[in-house]
């Protein structure tokens, strides 16, 4: 295939989306060039758990057909997309990254992919997790860990592992992902590429099962991409209210395009090293402080914040760790025993937490809402590093960081940017902002208040055009 059919995997989906609506790119074309890129690519990285070829190109050609006969396009129309393997697909594998559910074959898809599909999307395979996505790197017992395109010997980052390696290295246009505790943002960070954790609600996190709800304070779907846009026009299509879900969002959903265009000068930006608690790596440190700073060239006010937070890992932790229990339970007591090191940590962890650890978690997590009101009384973006390092080997977790101990220790302690805003509920994104002496990517994160997704997106859109990055690419692409 030409070098200029090789370049178009790595346009964004945007300008994508606009080529084959104006039928100078086949959906036929397009997917059969991501298909063939992750054939030759994807068995360095492992980014995908199953590739749905003979579905994609079927999709393609009737999202082609429907293009040449001049009808109502949607959205996505078209554009191939990965879609986390946490995430349900009717007849296709769904692992959860788990041995436990290898040959899985869900019933129903789940909402998310519901909206991408009913939108023209083409759905290229399911992207590698960690269990149950309990990590925030990418290893699991169903075969080798997702590895970085910036260096192989490195982790790719979890839970949303396998999504941020398929968009980086080329293997796909847009990718779903999800965030439990910094899920899309550390990927987003380790691959240098754009991902945004929606506000609580704002996208539907029915699993696609009928069952007795419960209760979801962390977890959300949303976007990795290449680009701010990208992520905005994903993000539109996700977005909306859903009565399957009761912690889905009632309120209106923002124009997300119109935001990546909006003026920023004269907010008030926040600038955390440490949210008041963390170890960080000197480097990652001096690379975001310097990305915080650009803001001030564009009209923007950046202050310290005196944001200082208190027990924000055990607060998450409790409710995360019961909130796998309360789903994987069961596979503690399996005669298989399929579960890793991790997730096995974390089940057991939730099955001796008592109900009033539980409450006391709820009443912290009431407080570290305060605290973050507090400061956005004052302002209106709060920017920190997104991870505490850069990708780091996948049999190596950090030992220390920035001199010090990771707190609660190596497997934990590089992300304690992330899991804060997951407890609180809020948007937040990660933005790339350079490379460290290894050359490995650097994520600036961007912290919005409750609901205001349209300012995280300005921001991040701001801050792209005047350092942007998207002509970088990794070794393996």
């Amino acid at each position: 295939m030409a070098e200029i059919d090789q370049n178009l995997a790595f346009e964004p989906a945007t300008k994508i989306g606009e080529l084959i609506k104006s039928k100078e790119l086949s959906p036929v074309e397009i997917t059969k060039l991501y298909l063939e890129r992750i054939e030759k690519l994807d068995s360095n990285l492992n980014s995908y758990l199953t590739v749905t070829a003979d579905i994609a190109l079927s999709a393609a050609q009737k999202a082609e057909t429907e293009v040449m006969g001049g009808g109502e396009l949607g959205a996505l129309h078209g554009i191939p997309i990965s879609i986390k393997d946490l995430q349900m697909t009717k007849g296709v594998r769904t692992t959860g990254g788990s041995l436990a559910y290898k040959d899985r074959i869900p019933e129903a898809d789940c909402a998310v992919v519901e909206r991408v599909l009913k939108a023209g999307a083409i759905m290229l395979g399911k992207t590698n997790s960690p269990e149950f996505g309990l990590l925030g790197a990418n290893e699991n017992r169903l075969g080798d860990p997702c590895r970085n395109p910036w260096n192989v010997d490195r982790t790719s980052g979890g839970s949303s592992g396998g999504a941020g390696a398929s968009i980086v290295a080329g293997l796909t246009s847009l990718a779903t992902g999800g965030d439990g505790g910094g899920s899309i943002r550390i990927p987003a960070s380790f691959n240098g590429i754009y991902g945004i954790k929606p506000t609580q609600g704002r996208v539907s996190s029915f699993s696609g099962a009928l069952t007795s709800p419960l209760a979801n304070y962390l977890s959300q779907q949303g976007p990795l991409t290449r680009t701010v846009k990208d992520s905005a026009l994903l993000l539109q299509v996700l977005a909306g209210y859903d009565s399957r879900d009761p912690g889905s969002l009632r309120a209106p959903v923002p124009n997300f395009l119109d935001s990546v265009t909006r003026e920023i000068s004269g907010l008030k930006i926040g600038w955390s090293p440490d949210y008041g608690y963390a170890s960080v790596d000197s480097e990652v440190l001096s690379i975001t402080e310097s990305a915080a700073n650009v803001f001030t060239e564009l009209g923007c006010t950046v202050i310290e914040s005196n944001l200082k937070l208190e027990g924000a890992f055990d607060t998450w932790f409790t409710l995360f760790a019961a909130g796998a229990f309360a789903t994987q339970g069961h596979l503690l007591d399996d005669e298989k025993d399929p579960l890793t090191w991790y997730a096995r940590y974390a089940i057991e962890h939730g099955s001796k937490t008592t109900g009033a650890d539980y409450v006391k978690a709820v009443g912290e997590r009431d407080r570290m809402i305060q605290l973050f009101e507090d400061e956005f009384e004052k302002f209106d973006i709060i920017l920190s590093p997104t991870m505490a390092v850069t990708a780091f080997p996948t049999d190596a977790y950090p030992e220390t960081i920035g001199g010090e101990e990771p707190y609660p220790n190596p497997e934990w302690g590089f992300l304690p940017f992330t899991h804060p805003i997951n407890t609180i509920g809020y948007t937040a994104a990660s933005v790339p902002c350079g490379f460290d002496t290894d050359g490995m990517p650097v994520g600036l994160h961007v912290l919005g208040k409750h609901g205001d997704e349209e300012t995280v997106l300005a921001v991040s859109a701001a801050f792209e055009e005047a350092k942007p990055w998207i002509q970088h690419r990794p070794l393996l692409s």
